[in-house]
């Protein structure tokens, strides 16, 4: 590996311009554009393409098109993974999200960040920070994930939301910035379950 790409993943500075990462990012685009012009009926061949570009895929993992990332191979999901249309990952850093994730379309996850400092910033210098999401998170379509940011488990996240901060388990969060709305409860659980038996009864 090189030691930009090495930099590059710990979260320190470092240059793109770099010939590993260039060779990443050819793969990249090579799998981004196929699996984007594969038609829909092709599910098992688009899906396949995921799990090449991808560095770690779980069971039952759907991505619906078109998608976008920097790298591909930072970014980790879990089992029944869900992403809409259109979702963007920019993994310079780890992308890491856990089991039973569903993301609405045009959500975008960002681990990329550039020096505050103009000089230093037109240098080409960049960093990144790592973005962790945990089990069973469902984030709404247009909402924007920043870099740094950890969710944790059982989490709802509102659509156009932008998350500037970590989010603790077990809520309900929304707005710019993103907050608590309030906690998810023993009665959530109660009242969908109930709606579930009501379904399958019939």
């Amino acid at each position: 590996m090189s030691k930009n790409y090495e930099r590059m993943i710990k979260g320190e500075l470092y240059i793109a311009k770099d010939e590993k990462l260039a060779s990443l990012n050819k793969k990249k685009w090579e799998l981004v554009e196929e699996f984007n012009a594969t038609p829909f009926a092709e599910v098992e061949h688009q899906q396949s393409l995921i799990r090449n570009l991808f560095g770690k895929v779980g069971s039952n993992c759907y991505v619906n098109k078109p998608f976008y990332c920097d790298y591909g191979c930072n970014i980790e999901v879990g089992d029944n993974f869900y992403a809409n249309a259109d979702c963007l990952f920019l993994d310079v850093c780890k992308i890491k999200i856990g089991n039973n994730a569903f993301l609405g379309p045009r959500v975008m996850i960002l681990t990329p960040c550039h020096p505050i400092d103009a000089e230093v910033r037109n240098s080409l210098l960049e960093y990144g920070k790592e973005v962790v999401i945990g089990d069973n998170v469902w984030i709404g379509g247009g909402a924007i994930i920043n870099p740094g940011v950890t969710i944790g488990d059982n989490v709802v996240i509102g659509s156009g939301s932008v998350v500037t901060k970590s989010l603790p388990s077990g809520g309900v969060y929304a707005g710019n910035p993103c907050h608590l709305i309030r906690k998810i409860t023993e009665e959530d659980h109660a009242y969908w379950e109930k709606k579930k038996q009501e379904y399958y009864s019939e």
